[in-house]
């Protein structure tokens, strides 16, 4: 659940980000998704940490 969760808010922030810069649509979407999986690889992450803890 963490990592959809990451995954999101990395895309929202992402396109956030691109906007901000003056970026079209495809390029929000680009930032969108590269955000998306680096946001998502975290969650990842912690849910291995979250796990092993418990």
């Amino acid at each position: 659940m963490i990592v959809i969760g990451g995954f999101l808010l990395g895309a929202v922030l992402g396109a956030i980000a691109a906007s901000r810069q003056g970026g079209k649509r495809a390029d929000m979407a680009q930032y969108a998704v590269g955000y998306g999986i680096a946001f998502a690889l975290l969650g990842l992450f912690l849910t291995i940490a979250l796990a092993r803890l418990v």
